[in-house]
């Protein structure tokens, strides 16, 4: 595989995100409008910053992609979504992130040409819904995160479209997107970007006894039964590559952009690495495995399902966020270059 078949895409939830992702070596980045994106509490872009980071980005050589991956309702999928897209298509947006077939399809028919990325929470896990979304027009597939490598293997041998996974960040309890567990709890649905994470409050939970009575725990709800470790592939990036995967997208677009500048500075440095000694040559160093984690994490860092069906050792227990004595100062790019 050939170094610039692969992108390093990073998130940013506000425009100086944006900015510390470009400045660390991204790719690609991946934003949110004003609009139906499910990071619906982030920052997220006005129209005037995401035009502005559009020609950022391509004077540096870059691309953006956005999140148009929630739920439409009917009257926002007829009498909004066309407006609310036409300045980015027009400025040159490289492609959008889909969950709703129905706007996948409205999208295709409005905007000839503008590529459609099948978003994650549309949780295509196996080689039909990739061959599937081929035939639909997509040029790109970002698996469900509950996948193995030997999985994302099967559905590369399947089709030739593009395939974006997660690398980094959190997990989802559920399948990514599909968990209705804040929509009943608190009337926050996911499906509209405004998931509440119950999953990573603490519960008592009820064991049987001896005669299949059930007992509380003496946890008195310190536990977060439902909560996973986040996410970190460094160790593993050149069996990620080797399965198929073009894309390494990095979660968290709710994170402040020193996180970002941080993630995205170490994933850029091992994957260059990685194409300049080769995969049986790359090793990554302990210093930079513990950075990542003094940036952020719950409890720890796991691999997530790539190489594990699932277990306690992908739990965190807690949903304390933890950080260490780090900082990142994002380098900021500027936005015009010599380039026309």
């Amino acid at each position: 595989m050939k170094r610039e078949e692969i992108e390093l895409l990073a998130p940013a939830g506000s425009y100086e995100g944006f900015e510390a992702a470009l400045g660390a070596g991204a790719d690609a980045v991946y934003v949110g409008g004003a609009a139906f994106g499910a990071r619906a509490y982030a920052k997220n872009f006005s129209e005037e910053e995401l035009l502005r980071a559009i020609d950022t980005a391509h004077i540096h050589g870059k691309k953006l992609y956005l999140t148009v991956n929630t739920l439409l309702k009917n009257r926002e999928l007829t009498d909004q979504l066309y407006d609310y897209l036409l300045p980015y298509y027009r400025e040159g947006l490289d492609a959008v992130i889909v969950q709703d077939m129905g706007v996948f399809a409205a999208v295709r028919k409005m905007f000839p040409g503008l590529p459609l990325h099948a978003s994650t929470q549309m949780t295509v896990t196996g080689p039909e819904g990739m061959k599937f979304l081929e035939e639909q027009g997509a040029s790109r597939v970002v698996t469900a995160r509950e996948l193995s490598l030997e999985e994302i293997r099967r559905m590369h041998r399947t089709s030739p479209i593009e395939i974006e996974a997660f690398i980094h960040g959190a997990l989802c309890y559920s399948y990514s997107g599909q968990c209705l567990m804040s929509s009943v709890l608190g009337g926050r649905s996911g499906n509209r970007g405004k998931c509440a994470q119950p999953c990573r409050l603490p519960y008592e939970v009820l064991l049987p006894d001896e005669k299949g009575i059930r007992r509380k725990t003496k946890n008195k709800g310190e536990l977060c039964p439902l909560s996973l470790k986040d996410i970190s592939t460094i160790e593993i990036l050149p069996e990620i590559l080797e399965a198929g995967v073009t894309s390494l997208k990095i979660e968290g677009r709710m994170k402040q952009p020193g996180y970002t500048a941080g993630v995205t500075r170490v994933y850029r440095k091992y994957l260059d690495l990685l194409f300049e000694k080769g995969p049986d040559n790359y090793k990554v160093e302990e210093r930079d495995r513990q950075y990542l984690l003094d940036l952020f994490n719950r409890g720890g860092s796991c691999t997530g399902y790539y190489q594990m069906q699932n277990g306690p050792d992908m739990m965190a227990f807690t949903n304390e966020k933890k950080t260490g004595n780090v900082t990142c100062s994002p380098v900021q790019k500027k936005e015009k270059s010599g380039a026309v």
